[in-house]
């Protein structure tokens, strides 16, 4: 019987992206979708609500205080989902994230063999390091695949910074993890820590206690690497400045998370084929005609938040900023 895997998430005016994230990654193997979702002007929680009615996702609505963390709040809640309960497999990552697997078929069933046959045993979790994908000299924001518009990205090795190291991990749901990060599992029983066996993209197995979030030392990409269109194009990361940071909701998203995700230093189109194999599912979702209408007002509102923040005339000064600094 196919293993089921569930992915987790936590959304905010990402309407646009969508559906090509959820196409992609059913792709993959995928089994279902959670979709939190909070203060939307998008569309994107009646996007989901209509995955929700196709049988494709959950959404949950996250009510998060003034002042409060979404994606925590979207983490302790998530283990609570039904479909997270009965998952084989699980996985917290944003609509901006790709899996690009590298091995057999390229899904996550072809990923697990392979990392198990590498590590001649069963393992508890898997985890991929990011490739950041810069703005590839985008300034407008179009209604087009990510994984089409944005083909410019970091080297293979060394990292772009410390920060362009970043994991997401791919676990088994067999009670090892009581608690769920944005980038791995934690909370394992203190003492038994060594009879987790966690891999990286290569099948080597390192010492689970030690995980953080971000790739150690020797990681090995070669089953693959998570692409991560952080920015995408110039007007796109406007909004997603205006909009604010799920995580680390105090810090600005401005010239510095600019500099050091926004890499453009090789082109990187390995993960097309895949993009290719998931065009008739995503043709399949814009054909229903609630979510092309619901597709449709979340680019509208997109193109009409840019237009409203490019008259503001305290941003004016940061936007000729990005333009002079898109590659």
């Amino acid at each position: 019987m196919t293993e089921k895997i569930t992915v987790f998430t936590t959304m905010k005016n990402e309407g646009p992206y969508m559906l090509e994230w959820v196409a992609f990654h059913r792709t993959l193997g995928v089994d279902h979708f959670i979709i939190f979702t909070n203060s939307c002007e998008d569309g994107t929680d009646d996007i989901a609500r209509r995955l929700q009615e196709l049988g494709l996702a959950t959404h949950v609505t996250n009510e998060v205080a003034e002042g409060g963390n979404p994606q925590h709040q979207m983490l302790r809640r998530a283990r609570r989902q039904p479909k997270v309960k009965s998952a084989d497999w699980l996985l917290c990552m944003d609509v901006d994230e790709f899996w690009n697997i590298r091995c057999g078929d390229g899904t996550f069933p072809a990923l697990i063999s392979e990392v198990e046959a590498r590590a001649g045993r069963q393992v508890d979790a898997i985890s991929f390091a990011w490739k950041l994908f810069g703005s590839s000299g985008n300034i407008s924001f179009e209604d087009r695949p990510v994984t089409q518009a944005f083909t410019m990205g970091d080297n293979d090795f060394p990292y772009h910074s410390g920060r362009a190291s970043g994991l997401k991990t791919l676990f088994r749901n067999n009670g090892r993890f009581s608690r769920f990060g944005p980038h791995r599992p934690k909370g394992m029983e203190e003492g038994k820590e060594h009879e987790i066996a966690w891999s990286d993209a290569g099948g080597n197995l390192f010492p689970a206690a030690d995980v953080g979030w971000r790739a150690w030392r020797g990681f090995d990409h070669s089953l693959g690497r998570l692409h991560h269109y952080s920015v995408r194009s110039l007007d796109g990361f406007l909004v997603k400045r205006d909009r604010g940071r799920t995580n680390h909701i105090r810090v600005d998203q401005g010239q510095s998370y600019w500099l050091d995700m926004n890499v453009n230093k090789q082109a990187d189109t390995s993960i097309q084929p895949m993009a290719e194999r998931a065009a008739p599912l995503l043709a399949e979702l814009k054909a229903d005609p609630e979510l092309a209408r619901l597709h449709q007002g979340a680019c509208d509102w997109h193109r009409a938040k840019v237009a409203e923040i490019k008259l503001r005339p305290d941003w004016v000064a940061f936007r000729s900023w990005l333009a002079d600094n898109l590659i």
